[in-house]
């Protein structure tokens, strides 16, 4: 009797609390003048970047970056209909990858309240080391979800041995289809906030989704 060829698909997903919060903040000013702009801008970042650099040197934060200065003007329109003076404008965007989630509620609820600082958001993740051994893991469950399905269906049909030919990401293997893109085994969990909660109390406190690992695979045997 010939081999029977068995194609299947395996997957596996886990749930596991974030380790690291990367906090996402703008600084934002606006004036008559560009060099006024200039000196306001760095005024207002120079003490994040000074608070974020001693919680990196105390370990309270993984890391920080800000990116350089964006600078632009414009001359807006009154409500007659009328163009005004040029208004020039300056951003900087920061984040910082927080380990203590507690100092970071206490960071948000203070750095909200300063001059031209905007919260755009929190994301949620795993360390890197801990991202890279959970998605071999869960990887190789769904691997062994493939094969126990494979054994299930030989078993069926009355064959005993099943031997692995091909294993890949989804739409990877050769059947005359377009391959797809393989799945992202890290999801995000990702927290926002209005600005009236940042004010109603002493700090934001922060409940983060799990974040889910999850993998897939497309197996192809043959069982005699």
């Amino acid at each position: 009797m010939s081999d029977v060829i068995i194609t299947v698909r395996g997957e596996h997903e886990v749930r596991v609390a974030p380790e690291e919060a990367i906090a996402h903040i703008s600084v934002r000013t606006e004036g008559p003048e560009r060099g006024g702009v200039v000196e306001r801008i760095a005024q207002l970042t120079a003490p994040l970047r000074d608070d974020l650099s001693a919680r990196k040197a105390a370990g309270g934060v993984a890391d920080w970056s800000s990116q350089r200065v964006s600078l632009w003007a414009s001359r807006p329109w009154s409500s007659e209909g009328t163009q005004l003076a040029l208004v020039h404008y300056a951003s900087v965007e920061i984040t910082a990858t927080f380990t203590d989630f507690a100092a970071l509620s206490w960071w948000i609820s203070e750095v909200s309240e300063r001059d031209g600082v905007q919260i755009d958001g929190v994301t949620w993740q795993l360390t890197p080391d801990s991202a890279r051994l959970t998605e071999a893991a869960v990887a190789a469950q769904a691997v062994r979800v493939a094969v126990e399905r494979a054994n299930a269906y030989a078993t069926a049909i009355g064959l005993s041995t099943v031997t692995a030919r091909e294993i890949a990401d989804l739409g990877l293997l050769g059947r005359g289809e377009s391959a797809s893109p393989a799945p992202r085994m890290l999801g995000m969990a990702k927290a926002s906030f209005a600005a009236d909660a940042v004010a109603s109390g002493p700090a934001v406190e922060f409940q983060p989704d799990d974040i889910v690992v999850s993998a897939a695979v497309e197996a192809r045997f043959s069982a005699n």
